[in-house]
């Protein structure tokens, strides 16, 4: 199946690597340790579109996520979201979310506006999401 990413979600983030299902990006805001995946699926707005064995996959691919940078931040919380109403295509946001973030207790969507990673921080968090592919490969 073909492939095409949101212009949106190319703009806003950073390419990481595609797993079995979903192209897994950074978002580019130095506030939260943010990532997002996207299954490469074209025209799918929402889980229930998928097969269900890709439904299976990609809540698979999101709990791993989500304990991974559980694991590697102490975040607090992990925020978990598929919203989709600026961006149809279907992505879910994986949030590592700590009492003193930007945001906290309150979401990060429309909270102040995102602070672009500088070049350092994106390599670290880049690093970081390269070990968690490692890891499920």
């Amino acid at each position: 199946m073909a492939f095409a990413l949101h212009e949106r979600l190319a703009a806003d983030t950073i390419a990481v690597a595609s797993l079995e299902l979903c192209e897994l990006r950074l978002m580019n805001d130095a506030r939260f340790v943010w990532a997002l995946l996207i299954p490469q699926r074209d025209n799918i707005r929402e889980s229930f579109e998928l097969f269900e064995h890709e439904r299976t996959r990609l809540w698979q691919e999101v709990d791993q996520l989500g304990s991974f940078l559980q694991h590697e931040t102490g975040a607090d919380k992990i925020n978990i979201g598929a919203l989709g109403n600026m961006v149809p295509q279907l992505h879910v946001h994986v949030i590592a979310r700590s009492r003193e973030d930007a945001a906290w207790p309150g979401p990060v969507w429309g909270a102040g506006q995102a602070e672009p990673l500088d070049d350092s921080e994106r390599q670290i968090r880049l690093a970081m999401l390269q070990r968690f592919v490692a890891g499920i490969r």
